[in-house]
């Protein structure tokens, strides 16, 4: 059986439901979905690289955590499944920061990004099915890597938005 998620309207509001396959199939459904970047203390941001396995942007380096809302979910249970799932992390739902909304269109899909943030240094155990490795970079090595096909573009594009916040 086939993953539903909520199609959303340009404010975030549902207004119905797709499969997977139909939001991943060029069709520019916009579904929504969570973004948790995760830093240290030290200001350093932790990165999963995506499964070889994945079907979008497999091996690539992304955002902490990133997923889908699941049809009939809420967006803050969507934020702790996933970061529960890829990083191995039980949230307490007050310990992340909203930061921002916004859509992102790539050339297989349109997507509704709730962007979160969490401080925490350790105790993280990555998903063997769809994190290949988990590590901390600088914010230097980052910008050294900005445009080789290194990160998945919107991991890029979710830096770029976080830096613009931050100035």
């Amino acid at each position: 059986m086939s993953e539903m998620f909520p199609v959303v309207d340009l404010e975030g509001r549902v207004i119905g439901e797709a499969s997977r396959e139909e939001c991943h199939a060029r069709s520019f459904i916009l579904h929504p979905v969570i973004h948790c970047i995760i830093m240290n203390s030290r200001g350093e941001w932790l990165l999963q690289k995506r499964s070889r396995d994945k079907d979008i942007q497999p091996g690539k380096w992304d955002t902490s955590v990133g997923g889908h809302v699941q049809a009939g979910e809420s967006v803050a249970t969507a934020l702790r499944r996933e970061v529960g799932e890829e990083v191995g992390v039980v949230l307490e739902p007050e310990e992340c920061e909203f930061l921002h909304a916004y859509t992102l269109r790539s050339e297989l899909e349109y997507e509704y990004v709730y962007t979160y943030r969490l401080q925490r240094d350790s105790g993280f155990c990555k998903q063997d099915s769809e994190v290949d490795e988990l590590r901390f970079f600088t914010v230097a090595e980052i910008e050294q890597r900005l445009g080789s096909a290194f990160f998945t573009p919107n991991f890029e594009e979710e830096f770029a938005r976080v830096k613009r916040l931050e100035a």
